[in-house]
Formats: C-alpha cells, structure tokens, sequence
C-alpha cells in the first residue's frame, strides 16, 4: 500500500480504511450491469459479502445481484455514502462531479482509472477518494 500523504494530511491507506470502515454502507457502483465477465460484477458481489448495500448504476438500469438498478447517480432516490467507478478514466470525472452534486462522501476509482483533476475537484469539495485502487482487494486486508 502506498503512504503518498494526501492534501488533508493523510495517508491513502488512511482514506481506503475510513472509506471502507467508516463512511458508510451504501455503494453506487457506476458501470455495473448483469455482465458477469465484467469486473463490476464480482467486485459488487464482494461488496456485498462484506455488508455492503450496493445500488447499480448503468445506462440499461438493470437488477444486478439482486439490488434495482438506475440509469444515472441522479436516479437513485436515497443517499448514497460511496461512488464505486468503473468507467473509462476520460468519463470519470464527469461521474465524480455527479457524486458531489448529489452528496455523496466519498469516490473511488477503479484499478485503472486516473483522472488527477477529478480528484483535486472532489477533494476541494470535501470528499474522501481514492484512485486506482480495488475495494474488492482492499477491503479482506483491513483484518
């Protein structure tokens, strides 16, 4: 795990943990769809085991892992605690910008997915986040 310090004086193992320990149970995962080849899917179902409430968000708005799915962050008509993103980084700051607007605490980018101007905005914005890393991998290692 990396000790980059980010702006608010902590560590991004630091941000993993809170995001995955304290912010809340609620998970919009962006891009998941009933695909089970796609890396969403298992990833959600992880979630999931580890008492996670996940809330699909794909444009075909599809029941996935036994949750309701929504077209859009804007479609879910209750909080949402964490933005789980599974876009192509050129998209991701968009979503990132639809976390804030609709209040969430935190973003998480996926393996893979970096967008640094994304992340100066939502953190200016008082959100937790965190790139390029996988929930689904950190979240048996907190112990």
């Amino acid at each position: 795990m990396t000790t980059e310090t980010t702006s608010a004086g902590t560590t991004e193992s630091e941000t993993v943990r809170k995001i995955l320990t304290a912010t809340g149970d609620t998970w919009a995962v962006v891009g998941l769809s009933s695909n089970r080849a796609r890396a969403a899917y298992g990833v959600a179902a992880v979630l999931q085991r580890y008492g996670k409430r996940i809330v699909p968000v794909h444009p075909k708005a599809e029941t996935v892992h036994g949750e309701r799915g929504y077209a859009s962050l804007a479609d879910i008509p209750f909080p949402v605690d964490v933005v789980d993103v599974f876009v192509n980084s050129e998209h991701a700051g968009g979503i990132a910008d639809e976390a804030v607007a609709i209040g969430a605490k935190a973003v998480w980018f996926q393996l893979g997915v970096v967008d640094e101007a994304a992340y100066a905005r939502t953190r200016a914005a008082g959100l937790d986040m965190v790139m390029d890393r996988c929930p689904a991998i950190e979240i048996p290692l907190l112990g």
